[in-house]
């Protein structure tokens, strides 16, 4: 989503460097579940049960990223590990025929891997997208050291074992829950893809390292555009999720739309003209998406009407002034 940017790890780190490591913990839980309207303002105590998993994933994955002077495109791959870990291993909701009792696997349903294909395109980019990169992006661009490493090694260890609790705590729950268990070749597909993963964010960070100061020469639409086109295009993928009944043409359509918006990023984002405003504008077009679907999402967890209604005005307001902060700041320090 921008150039790269090799970071200078800094030499110290106190209680105010460590502070945008801790907005994100929180942050990224409250995008991923609460902006979305899946979980209501009623039950906001899930914030804390939620952080180490959420939070520690986001915190990790851009920790690593700036530690290496990666770019976006390394945070992205990343996060789709993530996205892999959570709904692969701990939830297992890629293979469950019947999680959640909601039959999620039908529509689109490739029999050879148990998977559905809606649902994976979905649930793995809800959690790319909105769930780590957002969260990384927004904070990055309220932080006054966006690419330096905001953690020491004790910080770093600590954020470390919050996530691996996370994962033990929510994939123990799933278990007591769910008799359901993935096949050994499932879950083997879900250790390669992990690998693979992991694997493809050091390489496209290196290969991104080596052509730092090398972007095409060429101008790019104004921030707002690239903001606007997210906007859109995350919000037709919604309704193509909401609307679209069948299932193989859902996930084409789905597919169409990601396809078209990595080719625009990828575009705009290698020439000089992209800038961090550019990147937060994008984030800041899809955090919008996630504000506005929250009022036609019906949370997992019961709520009244009102109440709903009214935690999901609340996390629209509280989304809509932390994009006004962040473009304010990132204003001011511009890409320094």
């Amino acid at each position: 989503m921008t150039n790269t940017n090799v970071a200078t790890a800094p030499t110290q780190y106190g209680v105010q460097r460590s502070l945008p490591a801790l907005g994100l913990f929180f942050l990224s839980p409250l995008v991923g579940e609460f902006l979305l309207g899946n979980i209501p303002i009623t039950a906001f105590f899930a914030l804390f049960t939620l952080a180490p998993l959420y939070g520690g994933g986001a915190v990790l994955i851009r920790e690593i990223v700036r530690r290496k002077g990666w770019g976006y495109p390394s945070v992205l791959i990343l996060a789709l590990a993530y996205g892999v870990i959570e709904e692969g291993i701990t939830t297992q909701s890629l293979f469950n025929p019947n999680y959640a009792h909601l039959r999620l696997l039908d529509p689109g349903h490739i029999s050879p891997l148990g998977m559905g294909a809606p649902w994976t395109l979905l649930v793995l980019s809800l959690h790319t997208i909105w769930s780590i990169t957002v969260p990384i992006v927004l904070m990055e661009s309220l932080s006054r050291r966006p690419r330096e490493p905001w953690l020491g090694k004790t910080g770093f260890s600590v954020y470390g074992a919050l996530f691996a609790v996370g994962v033990v705590v929510t994939t123990a729950f799933g278990y007591a829950q769910d008799p359901f268990r993935a096949s050994v070749g499932q879950n083997l597909g879900v250790g390669v893809a992990i690998v693979v993963l992991v694997a493809l964010a050091g390489w496209v960070g290196r290969k991104s390292v080596r052509n730092a100061g090398n972007a095409a020469p060429g101008s790019v639409p104004p921030a707002w555009v690239s903001g606007v086109a997210a906007l859109v295009l995350s919000s037709a993928w919604m309704v193509v999720n909401d609307q679209v009944r069948n299932g193989w043409l859902e996930a084409v359509f789905m597919l169409a739309l990601q396809l078209l918006a990595i080719f625009i990023v990828v575009t705009w984002s290698r020439r000089t003209g992209w800038t961090r405003m550019h990147s937060l504008a994008a984030a800041g077009g899809a955090l919008l998406t996630y504000a506005w679907h929250a009022f036609p999402e019906a949370p997992v967890f019961g709520a009244s009407r009102t109440a709903d209604l009214t935690g999901n005005a609340v996390f629209a307001l509280c989304a809509v002034a932390l994009l006004i902060s962040a473009t304010i700041r990132c204003d001011k320090f511009g890409d320094s």
